[in-house]
């Protein structure tokens, strides 16, 4: 998929494991996952982050293939998960920059309408939040 406000066209991401199962050379159990994951977000990871603390660290390649759960399926199980979805606080935390920048650069036309564009996207990702139930159905940004 392109960037919807860039100029750039490529696409980014990488391409999943053809198989589900999880590897054979994977040291690690289905509890012993699950604890990792735990252990991780207790020390204030995000579940993005924690995805790539075990694959980088721990030679966790999938914790899907191993647990034939997500990452934020497993933290709510456990009673940790988020209260806003990390797609919208990343946002939401880049909005924030943006409008600090703004008060010490009031002239600066580029970053008014970077924010703007960044507030569109909160508000579409937030709609697709609430009507998915990630999010309370009162739940507005305001600026």
């Amino acid at each position: 998929m392109s960037r919807m406000h860039s100029d750039g066209r490529g696409e980014s991401g990488s391409s999943k494991p053809i198989t589900d199962k999880s590897p054979d050379w994977v040291e690690y159990d289905e509890e012993e996952v699950i604890d990792l994951v735990v252990k991780l977000r207790r020390d204030g990871y995000d579940p993005s982050q924690i995805g790539i603390k075990l694959r980088d660290q721990y030679g966790i390649p999938s914790v899907k293939a191993l647990t034939d759960k997500k990452v934020t399926e497993i933290l709510e199980e456990e009673g940790l998960e988020l209260s806003i979805p990390e797609d919208l606080q990343n946002l939401l935390d880049k909005a924030e920059s943006i409008k600090e920048h703004l008060d010490e650069n009031g002239k600066d036309e580029q970053a008014q309408r970077r924010l703007e564009l960044t507030e569109a996207k909160i508000r579409r990702i937030a709609s697709y939040h609430r009507e998915n139930g990630n999010l309370d159905e009162d739940w507005k940004y305001e600026r």
